[in-house]
């Protein structure tokens, strides 16, 4: 796991398994080779220009939580190379799987961290994201676990805290109780205002959407998802 800077600070928003089959070799030593140049350093204090944390020139700023295999943010990264991406994974197999698809597209203007997004977020300078992503997040469909869904009062003032003004939080999921449950909370958190207008705002996926594994088993079971965009308003 990384050097978070926390020593004294238990996992608080991660509750998932961290690793899952052995990794190919080559995964394994892409995570003891590769993963460290990329990784950032939460020892450090936080720069306050955040493109000084990339190789590429980059001018904007965006983080995705829990990226699973990593599609959508190599997707991203690559179609918006003048944006700095972070990219948070815990589990050890969904970074393997990132570093062997940036062995053969890479990118100069992605970190990424392996452990608990909320360390990056707390780290973070204020108001120096544009953007936030978190896309089908682990639902904790039982009602005894909804208190471990990364949305909540908490995290909010930490997006709002992180974004800029008018920067956005995006969330796709594909289970109704969770995305009412983010609306509710969106809506009592004085910081942010829902964009959609009409109810195929939030029915059809963000612009040029990749699609994700996780939304394919989606559709595939019958499931719908939504795509909600919340925008950070002034102070």
């Amino acid at each position: 796991m990384a050097e978070t800077g926390h020593p004294e600070r238990r996992r608080e928003a991660f509750f998932g398994r961290l690793k899952g089959p052995k990794l190919r070799q080559h995964q394994a030593d892409l995570i003891e080779t590769r993963l460290p140049s990329l990784r950032l350093d939460l020892a450090q204090p936080a720069p306050d220009a955040l493109a000084r944390l990339f190789a590429a020139p980059v001018e904007r700023f965006r983080l995705e939580i829990g990226f699973g295999g990593g599609e959508h943010l190599l997707h991203r990264s690559g179609e918006d190379p003048t944006c700095g991406f972070i990219g948070v994974e815990p589990f050890v197999n969904g970074m393997a799987k990132l570093l062997s698809a940036l062995d053969e597209a890479p990118r100069d203007n992605l970190r990424l961290f392996d452990d608990d997004a909320t360390l990056v977020l707390d780290w973070l300078p204020d108001a120096s994201l544009d953007a936030v992503d978190l896309n089908y997040p682990d639902p904790w469909p039982k009602k005894k676990h909804f208190k471990r869904r990364f949305v909540n009062a908490r995290n909010l003032d930490r997006f709002a805290r992180v974004l800029k003004p008018g920067g956005l939080f995006r969330f796709a999921s594909d289970i109704d109780t969770y995305v009412d449950w983010t609306l509710r909370h969106a809506a009592d958190h004085p910081a942010f205002e829902w964009t959609a207008r009409r109810p195929v705002d939030w029915h059809e996926p963000f612009k040029d959407w990749p699609g994700t594994r996780y939304e394919a088993k989606a559709i595939r079971e019958g499931r719908t998802p939504a795509y909600l965009t919340f925008r950070r308003t002034k102070p």
